[in-house]
């Protein structure tokens, strides 16, 4: 074994950040042994240098990450401090000056993914983010080096705990949206301001990571269609348990049956009761592959917290210390394919439309027609009286499979017509 350490600098002291330094210095001999070298801890860069870390020397604790990353000693960088800036700067600023990086950054690498693995190129240098995604959950490393013979077809996944658990919640319990948050935020499953987890940007930010590297093309933030779950009611969940499904946020990432474009989306579904994911309950996370050879494949486990999306970020640190001691470095970005990211309005699915109507005869008729006349075919209908006894009546309607476009087009023009007091709810139907 190599006697002289490999040194780190960690970016970031929060509750990941944290975790990272306690496993690193609990399980040192481990890690000395797996990786053939001791690490070290050369520095770590926080905001709030007075605050007390428990097992840290303050000795190694500075505000000044640049001059950790610009040392020229440090061997890696782990970057735990998310967003965009100074992240971005940060790790390119490592690169340039030696370091590989291990990140945990979704919305950066999401965003400007391609060229930081252009900059970790252009330095012989490792970009490695397994902790990215889905937290503990190996779920990167297998698609970019266990399925790289193999030919991805779709993931389809639940990776954002605090929407899996008020969901679960609203499912298990009948609680409302709001009754499911509250309870969320008092357990700490959601943050004081939930607007990345509830209206999607984090579940977007990783299907478009995991778009890029199942189908090695490039896929950005910005072409992922998204839609939160803020509007998902008790009704929904009623309509759903009658049709043998459950509702849970899905990020759905698919390669066209030609092979000639992919798409990214992320919004609530119905999924049937009978699929794997719709047994996934509370916070955890989980994401069903479907590829040529190996079939269907999937990943299960606790996807955010301290401890398990450190255990992804040591995982990566361990096979990035490997790659420096054999001078080599692992796989980088893929994306030979260059396939377009083709819009919502050609994906091709299954929906539920829950419809106020007025109750009297023809209606049902007269929506049958506008459904017809934009080429959704229509595969039940579900209609029932108010039970306040107003004069209105519900119309459930399941289709067959059609494009969004179309949908689309069917709903605006139910909207036009007179017998209909207005749209209630649509909902897409998934995992058949």
């Amino acid at each position: 074994m190599r006697t002289r350490p490999l040194k780190v600098a960690l970016l970031g002291c929060g509750v990941v950040g944290s975790e990272v330094a306690r496993i690193m210095t609990t399980h040192a001999d481990d890690l000395a042994a797996r990786i053939g070298a001791p690490v070290e801890l050369a520095g770590v860069a926080v905001r709030r240098p007075s605050k007390v870390r428990e097992g840290i020397d303050p000795a190694l604790v500075t505000t000044d990450a640049t001059a950790l990353v610009k040392r020229g000693d440090i061997d890696v960088v782990v970057e735990v401090i998310g967003g965009i800036e100074p992240a971005r700067s940060l790790i390119t600023t490592a690169f340039e000056h030696g370091a590989s990086v291990v990140s945990a950054n979704k919305a950066l690498l999401a965003q400007d993914g391609a060229a930081l693995h252009a900059a970790a190129d252009d330095h012989d240098a490792d970009l490695y983010y397994e902790a990215a995604v889905a937290g503990a959950i190996p779920l990167i490393r297998p698609l970019r080096e266990s399925l790289a013979g193999d030919k991805v077809n779709r993931v389809l996944g639940i990776v954002n705990g605090t929407t899996n658990f008020i969901l679960d919640k609203m499912d298990s319990t009948g609680a409302g949206y709001q009754e499911a948050l509250d309870e969320a935020t008092a357990l700490g499953y959601a943050e004081a301001d939930p607007t990345a987890d509830v209206e999607g940007f984090d579940a977007a930010a990783k299907a478009a990571i995991l778009a890029g590297i199942a189908f090695h093309t490039r896929v950005r933030l910005d072409d992922v269609y998204r839609e939160g779950m803020i509007e998902v009611t008790s009704a929904d969940f009623a309509s759903a348990k009658a049709m043998g499904c459950t509702i849970k946020l899905l990020a759905i990432c698919e390669r066209a049956a030609d092979g000639g474009s992919v798409t990214a989306r992320v919004h609530p579904a119905m999924i049937p009761l009978s699929h794997p994911l719709a047994s996934v309950r509370g916070a955890y996370n989980a994401v069903f592959v479907e590829s040529d050879a190996a079939g269907q494949l999937m990943f299960y486990g606790p996807g955010a917290g301290g401890a398990p999306t450190a255990s992804a970020v040591l995982g990566d640190l361990v096979a990035v210390c490997r790659n420096k001691l054999s001078g080599a470095t692992g796989p980088g970005d893929s994306a030979y394919t260059q396939l377009p990211v083709s819009p919502m309005g050609e994906v091709v699915t299954r929906y539920h439309i829950s419809l106020d109507v007025a109750d009297k005869p023809g209606v049902l008729a007269q929506v049958a027609t506008v459904f017809a006349e934009h080429g959704v075919s229509i595969d039940t209908v579900r209609q029932q009286g108010r039970q306040d006894g107003g004069g209105d009546a519900s119309l459930v309607v399941v289709t067959h499979r059609a494009s969004d476009a179309s949908l689309t087009g069917t709903v605006e023009a139910l909207r036009n017509l007179d017998t209909v007091r207005g749209v209630a709810s649509i909902m897409r139907v998934e995992g058949e």
